[in-house]
């Protein structure tokens, strides 16, 4: 199921989503009990900066919030491709809230091979299933980095596939790390954030169809909610 929730500025399309986000980790707080944690794991990308941004200095309980990617490159945390950097430049930064607080779990080491680096996070028990995600989406209709061009395709699109998956996408640079459309479906709250008119017509034609994409999958899935938050500049 599908809710769109429609702005005309961009800058009250991200402190809306901050809020909705923060909302969603206040409950999945409340829900677990004062001594447990929850997960929140967000996307890379230009389009979320102004939103992580103000996420950072929501009023959250950041020392029990464990932040993580929803996917990742497999390039140096140093790189300006890294979503890892991205994430320390913005709601990790120091003097943010978040920042102070909230405990990173990054998706890439080098220094491993990336099916290593794969078979170990699927392996670490500290890697809980997000109770939050933030996506985003390309214009081929992927998301996270579930490329329906890259050779994996139909290895990250089953259902019995691990949580962790390695991608090469076809023609996107980087080959990347990502949550599996498996474990995508089974993340509790599920948010969406898109901006412009041809982004909004991917989706609506991925919802209205099955396609060979990873959003429609999605939004095709009847276990599956995704709050909208669109843009229209």
């Amino acid at each position: 199921m599908i809710e769109l929730h429609a702005f005309d500025d961009p800058r009250a399309q991200g402190d809306a989503l901050a809020k909705a986000v923060g909302d969603a980790l206040n409950a999945s707080l409340a829900a677990s009990g004062g001594a447990s944690r929850t997960t929140l794991a967000v996307s890379g990308g230009t389009s979320p900066r102004a939103f992580l941004q103000t996420l950072a200095h929501e009023p959250l309980d950041w020392p029990r919030v464990d932040v993580t990617l929803v996917d990742d490159r497999w390039v140096l945390e140093t790189d300006q491709a890294s979503n890892a950097r991205l994430l320390r430049e913005t709601l990790l930064a120091d003097g943010t809230k978040a920042g102070g607080g909230a405990r990173f779990f990054p998706l890439v080491d080098v220094a491993s091979t990336l099916e290593a680096n794969v078979a170990a996070l699927n392996a670490d028990p500290a890697r809980a299933l997000p109770d939050v995600a933030v996506l985003g989406m390309g214009e081929d209709g992927h998301t996270a980095s579930l490329f329906a061009d890259a050779p994996e395709w139909l290895h990250i699109i089953d259902p019995a596939a691990a949580r962790f998956v390695a991608v090469h996408p076809g023609n996107a640079p980087h080959a990347r790390v990502s949550l599996s459309l498996a474990a995508l479906t089974r993340i509790p709250r599920l948010f969406l954030l898109i901006a412009g008119p041809s982004k909004l017509d991917v989706l609506k034609a991925a919802a209205s169809a099955p396609q060979e994409n990873a959003i429609s999958k999605l939004a095709n899935d009847k276990g599956v909610r995704l709050d909208v938050y669109w843009c229209a500049n």
